[in-house]
């Protein structure tokens, strides 16, 4: 005879799980919308807008007396340019595609763990796989979406100054992706254990 391996939800449990689903369905189309809106915009290569981040840039702000400029150092801005090479501007579409695909695959999973926990089962195979690969998923986004946003940026870089201002910036904080990269070490290791304490209790009275 086996132990019960379903875990019963109580009902304000299973409505926040429902709750939870139907905002990652609406965080999916709200950024899929917002890719395509995004592509649309890159498409046309006439005044593209990107989003840059600067290192130890100075540049001047209005904000003295009156509107007198001070010395500022810029951290992020938008830049527009007239044109970008044709690698920057796939580049950004590409920026999209991966973000929408990692927002899409990693609320996908997370809704079928949803699912399967509403069912009572927490700790199983396919549970563990579905953590997994979101967690993969979003670290893979984590570090391509912003690579291959700073790829656009540096052709809007390279046209704006005639290749003549260099701004070397890491695409990603690296100190931020190996935390990531932990927090989704961490959950696959507890699903997984949680899967195989599941499995070595089975048959037990």
């Amino acid at each position: 005879m086996s132990t019960v391996d379903t875990y019963k939800q109580s009902r304000g449990d299973t409505i926040g799980l429902y709750t939870f689903m139907v905002a990652g369905i609406a965080i999916a189309g709200i950024t899929t919308w917002a890719a395509v809106a995004r592509i649309i915009e890159v498409l046309p290569n006439r005044d593209v807008t990107v989003f840059a981040d600067f290192s130890g840039t100075i540049a001047s702000a209005p904000i003295g007396p009156d509107g007198a400029p001070v010395d500022v150092e810029l951290d992020t801005a938008l830049i527009t340019a007239e044109s970008l090479p044709g690698a920057s501007v796939a580049a950004l579409v590409i920026q999209q595609i991966v973000l929408a695909l990692t927002v899409i695959v990693v609320v996908g999973c997370l809704i079928g763990l949803c699912r399967n926990i509403i069912r009572g089962r927490v700790f199983s195979r396919t549970n563990t796989v579905l953590v997994t690969t979101a967690g993969f998923t979003a670290l893979a986004g984590f570090a391509l979406t912003p690579f291959f946003g700073n790829m656009g940026a540096n052709g809007a870089f390279a046209r704006l100054s005639d290749r003549t201002f260099n701004n070397v910036v890491l695409a990603v904080d690296p100190f931020a992706l190996i935390m990531v990269a932990f927090v989704v070490a961490l959950a696959s290791t507890v699903f997984v254990v949680g899967d195989r304490m599941r499995r070595d209790t089975e048959g037990l009275v």
